[in-house]
């Protein structure tokens, strides 16, 4: 059964920081692309990172570039998203993907919201 599951979202003010993970299980996450997305109220869901199977080659969206990073741990099957230097325009709901040989799959989405 494939499950992909986030945590790490929450309340942070301007200007502070959040790790994001997605535990994975069913597949093998080695061997897959994987991606964080988010939808903001009222908007689309964007593609905010992605990262190849092994590692070597990320692409991080403009709107997050130099802000965010996307990183995998494959021994422990977690995809993770630090987020610094976070703004009130990046309040939206995070959702980790995978996508290979099986589909793509997705988890249920962590909630991140930037106020003071």
């Amino acid at each position: 059964q494939v499950q992909l599951v986030e945590s790490g979202g929450g309340l942070v003010q301007p200007g502070g920081s959040l790790r994001l993970s997605c535990s994975t299980s069913g597949f093998t996450f080695s061997r897959y692309f994987a991606s964080w997305y988010r939808r903001a109220p009222g908007k689309e869901r964007d593609l905010v990172a992605s990262i190849s199977p092994g590692g070597t080659g990320t692409d991080i969206a403009d709107s997050v570039k130099g802000r965010f990073a996307i990183s995998r741990d494959n021994g422990q099957n977690i995809l993770y998203l630090q987020m610094n230097n976070l703004k009130p325009e990046d309040t939206a709901v995070y959702y980790c993907q995978c996508s290979g040989t099986t589909g793509d799959h997705w988890g249920q989405g962590t909630q991140v919201t930037v106020s003071s």
